[in-house]
């Protein structure tokens, strides 16, 4: 099991500079996918302001195409801790937590999630923008 973090799937679904690392792990059958609700969350913000209503709908259906988790209290606490032990944001500890309780790997290009347990990391020197 895997999940992507955000900025992954922004990636992926607007071409960014990162799209093609991402993609080998998206092109994999979604029943592998875990996606925690508050990537949801930053993904639709992210391309509710950037994509047209049509784009938005087709990102949205493969992404509800994963195995979706809600934000549960057990996930609430061990976020905090998590947070707390590794200083991380509120999003990131949620992100982490619900990999770490369903024994996923997460693959980010986020630099904070860089040196953790079972975190695979994509450089985002290959990037030559922050756009995500």
């Amino acid at each position: 099991m895997i999940i992507i973090d955000s900025s992954g799937w922004l990636h992926y679904f607007m071409n960014g500079d990162l799209a093609e690392p991402y993609s080998e792990y998206l092109t994999k059958r979604f029943g592998e996918i875990i996606t925690p609700s508050i990537v949801l969350y930053e993904v639709y913000k992210k391309l509710r302001r950037e994509v047209d209503e049509e784009m938005l709908e087709d990102c949205l259906s493969q992404l509800e195409k994963t195995n979706l988790v809600e934000f549960s209290p057990d996930l609430s606490y061990r976020a905090a801790e998590l947070s707390l032990e590794h200083r991380l944001a509120m999003a990131d500890s949620i992100i982490y937590a619900t990999a770490e309780a369903y024994d996923a790997k997460l693959v980010t290009s986020d630099k904070d999630f860089k040196n953790l347990p079972s975190v695979e990391y994509i450089s985002p020197e290959e990037r030559t923008s922050d756009a995500f």
